[in-house]
């Protein structure tokens, strides 16, 4: 145990010494408490839609501005059956006025509020019969700090649930994917000879199963879902760790602790269960780090294709693709998914890349 203790400070120590390694641990910590926490101290709900705020770009203007302030007033006007005579705004607050042909109605000034763009109004004047009010009324203040959506709704919010999303999806499939890997590899390597071989040859077979046709088929026996997605992903994503741990139980099981171990009597479970298969974590570590990028980028593949999550959720990669169609009124919308989907890709795989040196037994 002092043993296995000593081998953990020792990488963890490897680990620390890796610049990118920690940067890119700093990174991935920072965009997943952001996914988790950030959705809620954003001021915007996911599903909240701006009617008069599509496609903003990305800022940090307060909204509505004045650009976007006439068109507002004017749309909810229309709904009360009325007409914009004045507004004169004054740092946060407003003051209207309507004119109808017709008494306006008191109930209709409810549309105001719920615009999310203005507060409570308060009626200063009543005239000519109630068909000229003047009110008096807050203006909020929202930002959208990248902009917002072809319906309206802030990118910022969306892009963070839907991290939460890919998160979820990279991060279970790849356990899936380690579990069966892992065992089945542990038990083709341990078993050897026509065992292996036939195993193996599942394998094999597995891999020149064209993945998109893979997905196509589940989708004609079964909706699409996010469960079913994931389990797609997992079915063929264990087949390079089954090679992987079958590499490494072959060249593990003729050491003398495994021979110890089987003269001692031991079955065979226990045998791979606390010797061979502890012996491959560290090569499945760094496999990890590395599928799960691999795993968010066929997710947003899928997405992209229409074949992965669907509404009302959402993910990075349904935010690419809804980028793609916008890109030329709107390239933020594009632009703010993009980034968060690369920030993570790049730094799991420098994760990797340094969880693999720490690893390294010949490294000092």
């Amino acid at each position: 145990m002092r043993g296995r203790g000593a081998n953990t400070a020792r990488t963890l120590g490897r680990l620390g010494r890796e610049r990118g390694g920690v940067g890119a641990l700093a990174v991935l910590a920072v965009i997943a408490l952001a996914c988790l926490l950030g959705s809620a101290l954003t001021g915007h709900a996911p599903d909240r839609f701006y009617p008069d705020l599509r496609q903003l770009p990305a800022g940090l203007a307060a909204q509505p501005d004045a650009a976007h302030l006439t068109p507002a007033l004017e749309r909810i006007a229309f709904r009360m059956r009325a007409h914009v005579a004045a507004a004169d705004r004054t740092g946060d607050r407003l003051r209207l006025t309507l004119t109808s042909e017709h008494s306006i109605d008191r109930r209709s000034l409810v549309y105001l509020p719920r615009s999310d763009l203005f507060g409570p109004a308060t009626v200063v004047v009543d005239g000519e019969g109630g068909r000229r009010l003047v009110l008096d009324m807050p203006v909020r203040r929202l930002h959208f700090l990248l902009g917002t959506d072809i319906h309206g709704r802030d990118l910022l919010t969306r892009s963070l649930v839907a991290g939460r999303v890919s998160l979820a999806v990279g991060l279970t499939a790849t356990l899936v994917a380690l579990l069966i890997g892992i065992g089945y590899g542990a038990v083709a390597g341990y078993a050897g000879g026509a065992v292996d071989a036939a195993m193996m040859r599942v394998v094999d077979a597995l891999y020149a199963l064209p993945f998109v046709f893979f997905v196509i088929l589940l989708l004609v026996f079964f909706r699409a879902s996010l469960v079913l997605m994931l389990l797609a992903i997992a079915a063929v994503e264990w087949l390079d760790m089954a090679r992987i741990v079958r590499a490494q139980t072959l060249s593990l099981r003729g050491r003398d602790f495994v021979r110890a171990a089987r003269a001692l009597g031991q079955p065979a479970s226990r045998i791979l269960l606390r010797h061979v298969v502890p012996n491959t974590l560290g090569p499945v570590a760094v496999a990890a780090t590395l599928l799960v990028p691999r795993v968010i980028l066929l997710e947003s593949f899928l997405s992209f294709l229409g074949l992965g999550v669907q509404e009302p959720q959402t993910s990075w990669g349904v935010l690419i693709a809804e980028g793609a169609r916008a890109i030329e009124a709107a390239p933020h919308m594009l632009a703010a998914p993009a980034a968060f989907l690369i920030a993570t890709l790049v730094s799991l795989n420098l994760l990797g890349d340094a969880l693999a040196d720490a690893l390294d037994p010949r490294a000092g």
